[in-house]
């Protein structure tokens, strides 16, 4: 095969033929699932998206070769290699390639992408990715001349135009299902999806829109703890019903409160950006930290998580910038952030505080590198990236872990504000988004909210209020953009946009 010479037209075809066959196969089966092909409608449908694959990427590829063969070896085998990884990922965690699993991917650290490593996906990129794309650079390719060039090119826009025309009486479900169609078909979801990100991430990264003055009505000492969770869903928390005792410390806690509530989207730049605004909006408006600490209050910022909106504040701490001070075992997991809080509250100079502690807690595919192990209370676990190799109880007792952890995580922060008799103190504890844990096999977040399970967008939201502090008000359902007005409500923060209806407090 290496020793023959091909037509131009030959090798395209042989390299699109490739790309179906080893790239989409979830997307056929996600329209042979979705779609009745016993009528002679749905049958069409079904054959014009298979055709419609092979001859837009024969379309595109054989422009590439046209322009150049160097450049049209090295960007096919590029795809390949991309497609390889991003099928692993389809494959193993039921994901969609949509502009939000871009940003995902674009903000995940290099320590959270590193615990996705497994012998599957090296295998998947070496038997997928790089042997077909030796083989695409060794082939011989025929010169092309400009007839045969507008020729073939000529027939593939053709039909691919019958076949859109044919489709008109379809076009009420493929609007319906376009999200998922274009996060599986490959390599079309990202080389489409990535520009949408990056034009849109720039849009976001424009100057912010400062929000009016604020005014401190009074000057008692006042500290909320905001303490923004990752991927927790409410169906796994004790406090919410759930049968197995994950919250053994906060289900002991006095004035204690937890809400039904839903996050704005199921991945974290989006739901981040949604908790911290005044109000759910595409434009970068100033977020919670930034404008407090803009109107004279002591915002102090800690993270082991990434994805929030621009943070402008002096005092942005990371974790390795808490680690200097910090030896014991709990620093390498989320009890970093607790070091020395106490004390950084009681060295303020202002008497309004907000800090906010941003988790990485129950964030997969991981979850039993997430907590010590002291706190692993349910058992076995599940401690492959893997996650469908696993048994379905290994992983929801390594996932339920972490929430047994979230719980410790959450008491100690109380523990900490009731030693400060001189504050008015709350505590609000609210997660990212949920998280998938097998139902309907799919696996952690990130699906559209369109279409998105409930496990990924109903979370927890659970306050503390310390003694003689403000009461809540008496309501069931609260949502993420709950929490700017409610802590400008208990900070005695009053503002031009300010609104009662979305504030927790009497």
């Amino acid at each position: 095969m290496l020793k023959k010479t091909f037509k131009l037209s030959q090798l395209i075809l042989f390299i699109c033929t490739l790309n179906f066959l080893f790239f989409n196969l979830p997307f056929c089966t996600f329209i042979l699932e979705n779609s009745n092909y016993k009528t002679l409608s749905g049958s069409i449908l079904i054959a014009s998206f298979m055709a419609m694959i092979i001859l837009a990427n024969y379309f595109v590829f054989y422009l590439f070769y046209s322009i150049n063969f160097l450049f049209g070896r090295i960007i096919t085998s590029l795809f390949f290699v991309i497609n390889a990884v991003a099928v692993y990922f389809i494959n193993t965690y039921s994901v969609i390639i949509d502009e939000s699993m871009i940003g995902n991917i674009f903000n995940t650290n290099y320590a959270e992408s590193s615990s996705f490593f497994a012998l599957k996906l090296v295998l998947y990129l070496v038997l997928l990715g790089i042997i077909p794309s030796i083989l695409i650079f060794k082939v011989k390719i025929q010169k092309v001349n400009l007839k045969l060039f507008f020729k073939n090119t000529g027939i593939a826009l053709s039909l691919i135009i019958i076949i859109v025309i044919a489709n008109a009486n379809n076009i009420l479900w493929i609007d319906k299902h376009s999200k998922v169609i274009g996060g599986l078909a490959m390599p079309w979801s990202y080389t489409v999806n990535i520009p949408r990100y990056l034009i849109h991430k720039n849009q976001e990264n424009e100057k912010e829109i400062l929000l009016p003055d604020a005014t401190i009505t009074n000057k008692e000492k006042s500290v909320v703890v905001l303490v923004i969770g990752e991927s927790a869903r409410s169906k796994n928390f004790s406090l919410y019903g759930y049968d197995k005792n994950t919250n053994p410390l906060l289900a002991k806690t006095d004035n204690l409160y937890h809400f039904k509530a839903t996050s704005c989207a199921t991945y974290t730049t989006a739901a981040v950006k949604c908790l911290l605004e005044h109000q759910n909006t595409n434009e970068l408006y100033e977020i919670l930290p930034n404008y407090l600490d803009r109107n004279n209050v002591a915002v102090i910022w800690r993270t082991t998580n990434w994805g929030e909106p621009p943070v402008h504040i002096d005092k942005y701490q990371k974790a390795e910038d808490l680690a200097p001070n910090c030896k014991d075992e709990s620093c390498a997991y989320d009890e970093i952030l607790l070091k020395d809080l106490k004390q950084e509250i009681v060295n303020a100079k202002q008497d309004k505080i907000l800090i906010v502690l941003h988790t990485s807690t129950s964030h997969g595919p991981t979850y039993s590198k997430k907590y010590p192990k002291q706190f692993e209370v349910f058992k076995p676990v599940c401690n492959s990236v893997e996650l469908a190799h696993c048994s379905n109880q290994e992983l929801i007792n390594a996932y339920d872990n972490t929430i047994v952890y979230t719980d410790y995580i959450l008491h100690s922060i109380i523990g900490e504000l009731e030693q400060l008799k001189d504050y008015k103190s709350a505590m609000i504890y609210v997660s990212d988004h949920g998280e998938s844990l097998g139902e309907k096999n799919l696996y952690m977040h990130g699906v559209p909210m369109s279409i998105a399970p409930k496990e990924q967008y109903e979370i927890p939201f659970i306050v503390w209020v310390s003694e003689n502090s403000k009461q809540l008000k008496p309501q069931e359902q609260v949502s993420q953009n709950h929490v700017f007005h409610s802590v400008l409500n208990f900070l005695s923060i009053n503002t031009p946009f300010y609104n009662e209806s979305l504030n927790i407090f009497k």
